[in-house]
């Protein structure tokens, strides 16, 4: 299955063009943002939880990395709620559920081989935080081929990117007269500057830079 595969090309989808569809397992659904492979998959997906819903336990060859979005998303008898970012990485294994529901931020099969290290980070910790001018960066994760932060952005403030993927999780981006409400994703490959603004009620965004060339050299997921 190819959905926005191309990761030289801009991507973007917003709210509106949501459209969830079944896993294989009853109670979790999937808005696919892209996706490179089959069941087994490099993607980047919104995952959702009903109440109860639980997968069988189960491997990532190519890691995982996750976001929580709202809820409690649990795993292996840990709880993590809304803010959680974690970083399974290639080889772990777990057995996901949500006995409340949950919306995760999902990306699969996008680690170097490398890494070997798990990673959990409350996002709600102030601790977490730096302020940089007009916007607070809580940074998550940096390698040769990647860096990942959270980005707490003042109404007004920008940001000039390329390279560079992002999702909306709080408030909302202008591109021009183009408005990114929450939930909005948005991939911009390498070659070009994009120049977004933080809308009147400011942003918050997850926002990955660097891996797009990476991720376009590699090939299909076994």
């Amino acid at each position: 299955m190819l959905i926005h595969a191309d990761y030289t090309r801009r991507a973007t989808v917003v709210p509106g063009q949501h459209r969830w569809s079944a896993s294989p397992q009853g109670g979790v659904e999937r808005m696919m943002l892209d996706r490179f492979g089959g069941e087994q998959a490099r993607a980047t997906s919104l995952v959702r939880y009903a109440r109860g819903a639980h997968f069988p336990a189960h491997q990532h060859p190519g890691g995982e990395e996750i976001l929580v979005l709202s809820g409690t998303f649990s795993a292996d008898g840990q709880h993590y709620r809304a803010g959680s970012y974690l970083r399974n990485p290639p080889g772990s294994r777990h057995q996901p559920s949500s006995s409340d529901g949950a919306l995760i931020f999902v990306k699969l099969w996008q680690m170097t081989a490398d890494e070997h290290t798990a990673l959990r980070i409350d996002t709600g910790d102030p601790a977490c935080w730096q302020h940089h001018g007009d916007t607070d960066v809580c940074r998550l994760f940096r390698n040769k081929n990647e860096q990942v932060s959270l980005q707490r952005l003042a109404a007004g403030a920008t940001l000039a990117l390329d390279n560079a993927e992002l999702l909306v999780l709080d408030g909302g981006l202008l591109e021009g007269t183009q408005h990114y409400p929450r939930h909005s994703w948005l991939r911009l490959p390498p070659g070009n500057t994009f120049l977004l603004r933080a809308g009147e009620h400011g942003a918050t965004v997850y926002l990955k830079t660097g891996h797009l060339a990476y991720l376009a050299n590699l090939a299909a997921p076994c």
